[in-house]
Order: structure tokens, then C-alpha cells, then sequence
């Protein structure tokens, strides 16, 4: 079973576009000593679609090496379920722990399309999957009729629920109990989701903000609701960064206020400027400037072993 929190890290790139594993291991190390429970890598906020495959698997294994026994995921948002199911292979072999599976972000399927691509590359990759369902962002809405479908499946452990509708948590618990494990994908909505049963949090600007982002996870896990809501309160303004078309270049700018590293990105995409720079910077100085002091806790995470598909 997976839980907690699981950041979907940012890709760093040097100063002539290649990856740069050193600062990405750096990075990783901060999320894994701060507590969270594993890594998604080449998801969105990753600049999945702008990696070659041998890119992505090169960040995969940078990953697992930080990572330790704690589970890794990888990505699959290609446009095509030919080139996602040959990823999903790649990332097996490789030894990755699990998929997250975005339906085809170019193309905008159709019920029964969604339901076939996905089961196309949980069978190439013969891995756990979290399905990625974000009807906003993509266009493509993974219902709970086509996960009740897809439940036969036992390779679909997962669900990251970005639909940006709370009640839709609430949908899939009715409907489906403990079948699947529900994520949250929304930052600005994660309260509210661990509050009404998500047990885990697919997460952005924890990469900038970790401890915080585990506290209120570990908070609300044991019960410590108001102490959860404060941190979370005053988290607001950094989590709607997340809900932005420039949620790459948001995000690493708070990185590079909060952990002291780089914002650069793959183009198309340009690192934020002029008064839309400003008024992140502000955002984030802001917080940084009356960030609170996290209470005490002990966490209850539990080491995770790498999960293994069901026949």
C-alpha cells in the first residue's frame, strides 16, 4: 500500500540544458531527510513531456538512488500508448517500483479509450499504477465508472484525484472503499482531501517546502487536525502556485528561495520574469518571512518495500 507523501520533483538542468544529477540528488536528499515517503519523477511539474526516454530514465535511476527503499515512480504522459507503453517497459526493467499513468495529454480520449490505454501500459509494464486523473489540466477525466472498470486490475493500486472537485473523494470511497489508494493532486486542496479520507498526498511545493508539507500530513494522520490547519493556513498562498499554467516555473522559483538552487527550465517554458517574477518572489518572501515552527511529532511512516504486481 502506498501513502504519505510522495513529491513530484522538478528536474534540474545545467546552464547548457543537460540534466544535472548532482543538484538533483541534492534536491531528492531534502525530500527523503525531511521524511516523505517516495518519488514520482517526470510527472508535469518534472517537464516529463519535454524529456527524451533515455532522459527519463537517467532521472529514474538518480532517484532510486536517493530514494533507497522507498518507492519511485515514473511518469507515463506520452502522447501516444505505443511510446507510453514502451516507457513503462523501460522504467520495469530499470526497476522502478510503480508507474503514474497520465492518459494521453495530447489527444483527448474518449471513455472507452482512456479504459483501453490504460490497461495497454499497465500490461507493458507489468507495475502498480497510479492512475492520474486531472480533467483540467488534461482534458481527460478518469471517472469513477472507469476506475470501478479498471478494479478487476490489480496492477491499478492507485489513484492521484486532481479533479479539483473535493466531493469526488468522497465519490470514490463510497463507490470503492480501500480499493484503491487515494492521492490527493491538488496542493490548495490537500486539507480538505486527507479530511475527508485521502491517505496520500502527490505533492509540489513540497520540493521547495518539505517539512512542512510532511507535518501536516503526519499532523492529520494522527489526528492533530488544528495543528495541521495553522501550518496549512499559512501554506495557502505558496500551494496556490501549484494551480497555475506556470506551476513549473512557480515552483522553482520557490526553490530557489526556500533550498537555494536554480530555476532553470527546458523551453518552450522560460524562467519567470518582470512583474510576474515580482509577484511570486513576493508570495514566497512573504512566507519564508513568517514561516512557522513546526510542532513536534513522530512519524508513523513505515519503511516501504517494493511492491510487485499482482498475477
Amino acid at each position: 500500500m502506498w501513502t504519505g507523501v510522495f513529491p513530484a520533483v522538478t528536474t534540474k538542468f545545467t546552464a547548457d540544458d543537460r540534466l544535472d544529477h548532482a543538484e538533483m540528488e541534492r534536491c531528492f536528499g531534502l525530500q527523503m531527510e525531511a521524511g516523505c515517503d517516495g518519488i514520482i519523477v517526470c510527472g508535469s511539474l518534472g517537464e516529463g513531456p519535454m524529456l527524451s526516454p533515455d532522459e527519463k530514465i537517467e532521472v529514474l535511476k538518480t532517484a532510486q538512488k536517493v530514494a533507497g527503499r522507498k518507492p519511485v515512480l515514473m511518469t507515463v504522459n506520452e502522447a501516444g500508448t505505443r511510446e507510453a507503453a514502451s516507457i513503462a517497459r523501460r522504467a520495469a526493467k530499470e526497476g522502478a517500483n510503480g508507474l503514474m499513468v497520465v492518459p494521453s495529454p495530447i489527444y483527448h480520449t474518449n471513455p472507452e479509450e482512456t479504459v483501453a490505454a490504460l490497461r495497454a501500459v499497465a500490461e507493458a509494464g507489468d507495475l502498480p499504477v497510479m492512475i492520474y486523473s486531472n480533467r483540467l489540466a488534461y482534458r481527460v477525466d478518469v471517472t469513477v465508472d472507469q476506475m470501478e472498470e479498471l478494479a478487476s486490475d490489480r496492477r491499478f493500486v492507485a489513484i492521484k484525484e486532481s479533479s479539483d472537485d473535493i466531493r469526488r473523494s468522497t465519490e470514490i470511497i463510497n463507490r470503492l472503499g480501500d480499493r484503491y489508494d487515494l492521492f490527493t493532486g491538488v496542493d490548495n486542496l490537500a486539507f480538505e482531501a486527507l479530511s475527508v479520507g485521502a491517505i496520500g498526498w502527490v505533492a509540489g511545493l513540497v520540493t521547495a517546502f518539505p517539512r512542512e508539507t510532511v507535518a501536516i500530513y503526519q499532523l492529520m494522520k494522527q489526528g492533530r487536525r488544528e495543528e495541521a490547519f495553522a501550518i496549512y493556513r499559512w501554506f495557502r498562498p505558496l500551494l496556490d502556485l501549484d494551480v497555475s499554467t506556470y506551476l513549473v516555473q512557480n515552483i522553482k522559483l520557490a526553490e530557489v528561495l526556500a533550498i537555494d538552487t536554480n530555476d532553470r527550465v527546458r523551453m518552450p517554458r522560460q524562467p519567470l520574469s518582470g512583474e510576474r517574477r515580482k509577484a511570486v518572489e513576493k508570495i514566497v518572501r512573504d512566507a519564508l518571512a513568517v514561516r512557522p515552527k513546526l510542532p513536534s511529532f513522530e512519524s508513523t511512516s513505515r519503511p516501504a518495500e517494493q511492491m510487485v504486481a499482482a498475477e
